[in-house]
C-alpha cells in the first residue's frame, strides 16, 4: 500500500516558540504537506510517545526533530529514552541544536542518533535544510510503515 506525505507525522521537540513557527513556515513553504507537531520539552516528548496526559490519540511519529537544550528534561535525556524503549527505537531521530559541542555529537551518535546538525542561522538556511530533509526522509528513504513519496 502507497501511503502519500499526509500520512506522514513529524513530531519536533523545541523549547524556542520562534524556532517551532519558523520551522513550521519552512516546511509549509517548501510544500510539505505533513502532520507537522510540537513539543516544548523531553518531559512532553515522552509523554507524546506513550501517549500519556492530552497526548492520548496523537499518531505514532515517522520522524523526530530533537533540540538538545531544552528545560525540564533535555534532548541528550530523551534521546536516551526513546533508543531504550522497544517499540520507539526505530523511529528515526534527527538532532537540529545551537550546541557546536564535539561532546554532543559524539554522545548523540552513541546514543542512537540518524542525524547532528546545526541550527541554521537565517530562514534561508532553515528552507534549505527543510528541504534537503524532506528529499532524503520523505521521497528517499524508507521509513518504518511508510513508502518514499515520489
Amino acid at each position: 500500500m502507497s501511503r502519500d506525505s499526509k500520512a506522514i507525522t513529524v513530531l519536533m521537540a523545541d523549547d524556542d516558540e520562534d524556532d517551532r513557527l519558523l520551522a513550521r513556515d519552512a516546511f509549509r513553504e517548501c510544500g510539505l504537506e505533513i502532520d507537522l507537531r510540537f513539543v516544548e520539552n523531553g518531559e512532553e516528548l515522552l509523554e507524546y510517545l506513550h501517549g500519556h496526559g492530552r497526548w492520548t490519540s496523537c499518531p505514532t511519529p515517522s520522524l523526530i526533530i530533537l533540540d538538545l537544550n531544552m528545560p525540564r528534561m533535555d534532548g541528550r535525556q530523551a534521546l536516551a529514552a526513546i533508543k531504550e524503549h522497544p517499540a520507539l527505537r526505530r523511529i528515526p531521530v534527527i538532532v537540529i541544536t545551537t550546541s557546536k559541542a564535539e561532546e554532543d555529537v559524539l554522545r548523540s551518535y552513541d546514543l542512537g542518533v540518524s542525524s547532528f546538525i546545526s541550527k541554521p542561522g537565517s530562514y534561508e538556511s532553515l528552507l534549505a535544510l527543510i528541504r534537503t530533509l524532506s528529499n532524503y526522509w520523505f521521497k528517499t528513504v524508507r521509513l518504518p510503515g511508510h513508502t518514499p513519496v515520489r
